[in-house]
């Protein structure tokens, strides 16, 4: 079973304690130890969003504010690789290409940023296209996809399940809301659809979710089922 699980910033390292970063490559080294391939793409949190509005202020243009996120994914990749050790690739993947040599020679790639203009939500997106995955996970600080920000709005419901087309749609109108802020982007969105990846977006703040919606399907989040595809994967043990 090949897995992409892309871990936001502010879930991995939100205060940059170790306690949180090893839990999460524990999640991780659990499944390897259970058969699967593993992908990880790690966002970059708060703490790049400092970095980047003190270069806004100092004159720094949005390509280079970009540059200076993606550095710092790249900086969060690297603590998650130090967690991780002997069972992850050296360093950051900076392509897809690369991600892809060192997940079929049986490391853990670890990945952030690749490119201006392209969230680490779309960079988990691409590597699960690029390398067929059979699952992707976004483990995020909200769990689950739902009608509109439920941090904007009190009525805001979510979804136990959808199609990857309806992911497009609610994401598209979550953005279009000013100061909403949608569990995964609208790129991401779109090549989950044209992928046909299977995926769930869930509460990543316990690695333990991750594990259990990866090995066994079981989790309080939102799958997005592929049209065509049954509600339940062959090799979920129940």
């Amino acid at each position: 079973m090949r897995v992409v699980v892309s871990v936001g910033g502010s879930v991995l390292a939100p205060d940059l304690r170790h306690e949180r970063v090893e839990a999460h490559a524990a999640a991780i080294e659990r499944l390897v130890d259970e058969g699967c391939s593993v992908g990880a793409v790690v966002g970059g949190g708060g703490i790049a969003r400092d970095y980047i509005e003190t270069a806004r202020a100092l004159g720094a243009n949005e390509i280079e504010l970009d540059d200076i996120g993606i550095s710092v994914t790249r900086l969060n990749a690297r603590l998650a690789i130090a967690a991780l050790g002997e069972i992850a690739a050296p360093s950051p993947a900076e392509d897809y290409e690369t991600a892809g040599e060192a997940m079929r020679r049986g490391d853990v790639a670890i990945m952030g940023g690749v490119v201006a203009g392209q969230t680490t939500d779309a960079v988990g997106a691409a590597l699960a296209e690029y390398t067929d995955a059979d699952l992707l996970i976004y483990a995020t600080s909200v769990p689950g996809v739902f009608s509109a920000d439920p941090n904007e709005d009190e009525t805001a419901e979510r979804f136990d399940q959808m199609t990857a087309s309806e992911l497009v749609d609610v994401i598209a109108g979550i953005e279009m809301s000013a100061g909403s802020s949608a569990p995964v982007d609208l790129l991401a969105a779109k090549l989950i659809e044209r992928s046909g990846v299977r995926t769930i977006v869930l509460d990543g703040t316990d690695p333990q979710n991750i594990v259990d919606a990866a090995l066994r399907g079981k989790h309080d989040g939102t799958d997005v089922i592929p049209h065509g595809t049954d509600d339940e994967m062959s090799y979920w043990v129940q």
